[in-house]
């Protein structure tokens, strides 16, 4: 009997989640318009790489630290409220830019302060929003949603710079930023009645475990360890978070000055829209066709062809050629990452759902702090090509190892031989 093929699209079916993914795209997009305006006034204001770097760490290491903690806020209480926290931190980010920005009073620690808060607001969004994902379209339609997510990220990230660079030039960044806060609103109103969460959920309500700081990590890790495949996605996500992430990112106002175009202009965003454009096109045509259904060896090799195409861009010099690559490892990086997300989503036990997501999280995007060190900080010291292709080395050996790892065959015990 052949298998069904999947049906295009299938979470947009669902109205909830139609409604979510436009959402949370704008949403996105609101976050990347900020990170395009404060990303190139900090480098326009104190042109360093270390602060550049600071910003990917105060982005993701509240994710390192308290991920698994938020998870298992999610797990105990409405995962809407928490993503509602989130928005608020955002939005008081892009006010206090804004200010700042007007009185032309900014200064480092200033910097450094906006930086965290908006890593909070990173922190409450992202666990959280997976587990509403799962209750807004259940299990069936769940690696449809789930690639969809990431799609919608990428839409806000493409649509972004665009723009924000349009902003930034009509605008000035103060007013822009203004502007700016009134794009997080929907999501966070349609969170106050959206018919999703606990209260919500049919059959008997999972048992809720007190929320135990640092010890949940611990547990949960303890929890997951017999599942070769929860185990091997948080490894996978975790080593691509470590090394680059998307710490990059933050460095495109110093890549595009190499390529000779560090103009606040279209050639500029142009960078930071290619990578967005090929995940954004990856995850339309992979829902279109039904392609890459979720397996970890999959995952693997679809990570390793994005560190050939990541380091490929460390260290081209022609313009055309570094906006193809980024082009390409938007295509692989959606893809891998959306395929581990979903297949750590599938095989989450529903009682601890929140907090083996959020140890994914942790990995996935906590670990991104320490790419803001090898990208940003060893950026100052070798230049930010050498660091990118070094690091995208280091990768690529890591995958391949870990591929090889999870290859063999499980062991089986003697007493069950006997």
């Amino acid at each position: 009997m052949t298998t069904p093929q999947p049906k295009a699209f299938a979470a947009l079916r669902h109205p909830g989640f139609r409604t979510y993914f436009i959402y949370s795209a704008m949403t996105m997009m609101a976050d990347s318009i900020e990170h395009v305006i404060s990303y190139w006034i900090i480098f326009q204001k104190f042109n360093s790489p270390s602060l550049a770097g600071f910003a990917v760490v105060s982005h993701w290491l509240p994710m390192l630290l308290f991920g698994v903690s938020v998870g298992a806020l999610a797990d105990r209480f409405d995962p809407r409220r928490l993503i509602q926290i989130g928005m608020l931190c955002f939005m008081f980010a892009s006010l206090s830019w804004s200010v700042l920005f007007m009185t032309d009073s900014l200064q480092m620690w200033h910097a450094v302060v906006i930086l965290i808060i908006h890593g909070m607001g990173s922190l409450f969004w992202a666990t959280p929003a997976q587990l509403l994902i799962h209750d807004i379209v259940g299990s069936a339609q769940l690696p449809s949603a789930v690639r969809l997510n990431a799609t919608a990220r990428y839409l806000g990230l493409l649509a972004g710079p665009a723009v924000g660079g349009v902003i930034l030039l009509v605008l000035g960044p103060a007013h822009g930023l203004l502007l700016n806060i009134l794009i997080y609103l929907p999501l966070t109103w349609w969170l106050w009645k959206a018919p999703y969460g606990p209260r919500f959920r049919a059959g008997a309500p999972a048992p809720r475990r007190a929320v135990r700081g640092f010890a949940d990590i611990v547990q949960t890790i303890r929890d997951v360890s017999g599942n070769r495949v929860l185990v091997s996605m948080i490894l996978l996500a975790g080593g691509y978070s470590f090394l680059i992430g998307n710490a990059y990112q933050a460095q495109m106002p110093e890549f595009a000055r190499d390529f000779g175009h560090g103009d606040a202009g279209p050639l500029y965003s142009m960078l930071l829209a290619a990578d967005a454009t090929g995940a954004f096109l990856a995850g339309i045509l992979l829902e279109t066709r039904g392609l890459l259904r979720p397996r970890t060896r999959t995952a693997f090799l679809l990570a390793m062809l994005w560190c050939c195409a990541i380091g490929g861009f460390a260290v081209v010099t022609s313009y055309p050629a570094s906006l193809g690559l980024l082009f390409v490892a938007g295509f692989l990086e959606l893809s891998f990452s959306a395929m581990a997300q979903t297949l750590v989503q599938i095989h989450a036990p529903n009682e601890i759902r929140g907090r083996v997501l959020g140890l994914y999280a942790m990995g996935a995007l906590g670990l991104r702090a320490f790419a803001g060190v090898t990208i940003g900080v060893m950026g100052g010291v070798l230049g930010i090509h050498w660091s990118l292709a070094v690091s995208a080395f280091v990768l690529l050996a890591f995958v391949i190892g870990l591929l090889a790892f999870s290859s063999r065959p499980a062991v089986v015990a003697s007493s069950n031989a006997d």
